[in-house]
């Protein structure tokens, strides 16, 4: 069994002191080793975070200038059809009037060809 006598009290200050010696020499060293990383771990992680909220934006960014880029494109080639379609219908008035005016004096022609004609066959008819 266990005696209570003046070596238990050294035993306990030999203890005592022997945790005291392990705390001071072994346990806060690493502790503030532990520390230390844990805190640029946590820095390193903020970093992290702070990137990728950058990167979301950046992409958010992009894409929106995509979006932008190709409704303007879009406009802009609907502005060139639509000069293109008034430009082609422009063409198309003149082919047509010079079409009708050229229509006209061959009718005309034809008219005076045949009353020239018929003219003529009167004559000889007589």
């Amino acid at each position: 069994m266990i005696k209570i006598d003046g070596s238990l009290f050294i035993q306990i200050i030999n203890v005592l002191l022997l945790i005291w010696i392990l705390n001071v020499l072994l346990y806060k060293p690493i502790r503030s080793i532990l520390q230390k990383r844990k805190e640029q771990v946590d820095r390193l992680s903020d970093g992290i975070k702070e990137f990728q909220d950058d990167a979301a934006k950046q992409d958010t960014a992009y894409h929106t200038g995509i979006r932008d880029a190709r409704t303007q494109g879009m406009k802009q080639k609907e502005a060139i059809v639509e000069t293109a379609r008034e430009e082609e219908r422009a063409i198309l008035d003149k082919i047509n009037a010079k079409a009708q005016a050229e229509l006209a004096q061959v009718k005309e022609k034809i008219v005076n060809e045949a009353n020239a004609v018929r003219q003529d066959l009167e004559k000889e008819v007589e």
